[in-house]
C-alpha cells in the first residue's frame, strides 16, 4: 500500500507540473453584461467569465516551459453589447498585454486592441472548446467565441517573442493566420474576411505575416530589446534605438499608407513614448516628434505639446 500511495503522488505531481507548464498566460478576464436585458440570469455571465480565466491561462499555448516570473500579463474585457437571439451575444472585446523591461518593475505595452465585432453563442456551462485543427467547430457561433480569443492570445505570444528576439514571433503569427483560414462561416461571423472591414483579424494577421512588411517585425525587436531594456544602462543610446524603431516603421507606412499595423503598434504607448522623449536632446526630440506625428494621428497634438 505505502508504495501505490507513493506512485499516487509520484502521479500527481507530475499531472501539476504538467499543467504548470502550459501557463504562459496570467490573463485577467471581466465580463461586463449592463447593456444586456435583467430577464437573462446574471449567473451565466459569471459562468462565462470563469470559463473564459481557465481557457486562457491553464491553456498550453506553446511548447515552451515559462517560469511563474516569465507569464505575460494580459487583461480581457468582454463587453456585452446585445442580445442578438437567444444565447447568442454582440460584444466588443478589449485586449491588453504587456512584457516586463529588463531590470525594472516596469511592464511595457505590447497590444492594447479593442474589437468592435464579436458575436458568440454561449450557453451556461458549455464547455469553451478549441482546436488548431479545427477552428470552425461544429457549431460556428459557439465557435467563435473561443476562435477570436484563440486568435488574440496567439498574437500576444507572437508580439511577446518578437520583443525578444528577431522574427522570434514567426510560429504564432503562423497560428494567428490559420485561425483566420478556418475561421467559423455563419449569418452573424463577421471580422475575418477581407471584406469585413479595413481594421479587423483578417488585415492585422495578414500584415504581420506579409513579407513586404518584415521591417514591422524587426521594429518590435528594436523597439523592446534594444530601446526599452536598455534604457536602465544608457538612455541616450536607448533612445537612439526607439528613434530606429520608427524610422523602421515609417519606411513601411510610406510605401503603404493606411495599413492596419502601423497604428496597432502605437496604440497604449503614448504615454511611455511621451515619457522616454521628455528628457531627449533636442534634436532627438524633434526627430521624434516628426515621426509619430506622421503615424500615430491620434495622439500628433500630445506628441507636440508633451515632447517640448
Amino acid at each position: 500500500m505505502p508504495r501505490l500511495r507513493h506512485s499516487a503522488m509520484v502521479f500527481l505531481l507530475f499531472l501539476f507540473l504538467q499543467e504548470s507548464k502550459g501557463q504562459e498566460i496570467n490573463a485577467r478576464v471581466t465580463v461586463l453584461y449592463n447593456q444586456v436585458s435583467t430577464t437573462i440570469d446574471r449567473k451565466v455571465f459569471q459562468t462565462l467569465q470563469t470559463g473564459l480565466v481557465n481557457f486562457i491561462n491553464k491553456r498550453k499555448w506553446t511548447s515552451d516551459v515559462f517560469e511563474p516570473g516569465e507569464r505575460i500579463e494580459a487583461s480581457i474585457l468582454v463587453n456585452l453589447t446585445n442580445v442578438e437571439e437567444t444565447n447568442v451575444y454582440r460584444a466588443t472585446l478589449t485586449v491588453q498585454a504587456a512584457r516586463p523591461v529588463h531590470n525594472t518593475s516596469y511592464l511595457s505595452p505590447l497590444i492594447n486592441f479593442q474589437d468592435n465585432d464579436v458575436v458568440f453563442r454561449y450557453v451556461e456551462f458549455q464547455p469553451l472548446e478549441f482546436s488548431d485543427n479545427n477552428v470552425a467547430g461544429t457549431e460556428p457561433l459557439s465557435a467563435n467565441l473561443t476562435a477570436v480569443i484563440a486568435y488574440y492570445m496567439y498574437t500576444i505570444l507572437a508580439l511577446d517573442y518578437d520583443s525578444f528576439a528577431p522574427r522570434g514571433g514567426d510560429p504564432y503569427f503562423q497560428k494567428a493566420i490559420n485561425i483566420v483560414n478556418q475561421a467559423p462561416a455563419g449569418r452573424l461571423v463577421s471580422g475575418w474576411k477581407p471584406f469585413d472591414g479595413q481594421r479587423n483579424r483578417y488585415w492585422l494577421a495578414e500584415n504581420f505575416m506579409n513579407s513586404r512588411y518584415t521591417l514591422v517585425h524587426d521594429a518590435y525587436y528594436t523597439y523592446y530589446r534594444q530601446a526599452m531594456d536598455k534604457m536602465f544602462e544608457d538612455e541616450q543610446e536607448a533612445r537612439a534605438q526607439m528613434i530606429n524603431a520608427f524610422n523602421m516603421l515609417n519606411t513601411v507606412h510610406a510605401e503603404t499608407p493606411n495599413l492596419m499595423v502601423i497604428p496597432f503598434f502605437f496604440q497604449g504607448k503614448s504615454d511611455e513614448i511621451i515619457r522616454v522623449f521628455q528628457k531627449a536632446n533636442p534634436q532627438d526630440k524633434q526627430r521624434a516628434v516628426e515621426l509619430l506625428t506622421r503615424m500615430d494621428i491620434t495622439n500628433a497634438n500630445r506628441y507636440k505639446q508633451e515632447i517640448k
